[in-house]
């Protein structure tokens, strides 16, 4: 199947949002597999106010989601309902400077670029993509191991390039990217018609993290026999050698370390998925604004 067939059959049809990128309602309707994988942790936002809308007709509203822990704590659900607004409220002062462009997330296997990038999709009201699974699907096989089993590396790194290049052209996305997605020139220029955020995590927690679930889905690191955690943590110092340069052109990075270190502590591990959202919209938000000074001030020098 042609990348760009799986594409359409992907795409998503965006309601309340009219021609200029301005919020209306703020809804996003997705095919059904589409939806099942976006029901994650996360908060999902809307306006009532605007819309007053029921959730049937798809307008997404406020809704602190805790359905895998069950925190009965009233100090747990109260930070919880405090870091969801401290989110929608935030994401209210980035929108506008985001003129409907999407957001490529990239960074190291295990980063969290498919968990964070489906809280950023719901709060902005994006529609969520993983560059992966539209590879696997515009290639018609399961899992990219099994791309890379099947035919090769460079035959993924080739589809994955066409993917980014069908997504270049669509707006009001959140892609998360393959880790490997950085180390092709071509794929910059297609993810720099967007904003591109790197997720920065610690070698030490990334191996952590891969260990405990397993190498099976991670062609990279599948292939070598012994401890499972000296493994990983071997193949990604490697990795994060070869693609740091690459990772650095991102416009935003968001360094768990550094919300660790803001929050008072130094584990990375007790970082929650909003926190590094939020992280991730303060560093876009000072981009963007950064970038419109420079612009407005070489416009009033000129």
């Amino acid at each position: 199947m042609e990348v760009a067939a799986a594409l359409s059959l992907q795409s998503c049809s965006l309601i309340g949002l009219d021609g200029s990128g301005n919020r209306n309602g703020c809804s996003v309707r997705l095919p059904n597999r589409w939806s099942e994988q976006r029901k994650v942790q996360a908060v999902r936002f809307g306006d009532p106010k605007k819309t007053g809308a029921p959730l049937r007709s798809g307008y997404p509203e406020l809704k602190i989601a805790c359905c895998s822990k069950k925190n009965t704590g009233s100090e747990n659900f109260h930070n919880s309902v405090d870091a969801a607004l401290i989110l929608k409220k935030k994401s209210e002062d980035v929108f506008p400077y985001l003129n409907g462009r999407c957001i490529y997330l990239v960074g190291m296997m295990g980063s969290g670029k498919s968990t964070v990038g489906k809280i950023l999709s719901e709060v902005l009201c994006y529609s969520f993509f993983d560059s992966d699974k539209l590879v696997e699907q515009a290639v018609g096989v399961s899992s990219v191991a099994q791309i890379f089993k099947d035919h090769s590396e460079a035959f993924f790194r080739d589809n994955e390039s066409k993917v980014l290049k069908d997504l270049s052209s669509m707006h009001r996305l959140v892609v998360a990217t393959g880790g490997g997605a950085v180390i092709r020139p071509i794929n910059w220029k297609y993810m720099k018609q967007g904003l591109t955020v790197w997720l920065d995590v610690p070698l030490e927690a990334l191996a952590r993290r891969i260990a405990a679930v397993g190498t099976a889905s991670r062609p990279l690191l599948h292939q070598e026999s012994g401890d499972p955690y000296k493994k990983a943590f071997a193949k990604l110092t490697t990795l994060s050698e070869q693609r740091g340069k690459a990772y650095a052109n991102a416009d935003a990075r968001v360094c768990l370390d550094d919300i660790a270190a803001k929050q008072g502590h130094g584990d990375v591990s007790v970082l929650t998925p909003t926190d590094i959202a939020l992280e991730a919209l303060m560093k876009l938000e000072f981009f963007l604004t950064e970038n419109s000074s420079v612009t407005n001030s070489q416009y009033i020098q000129g």
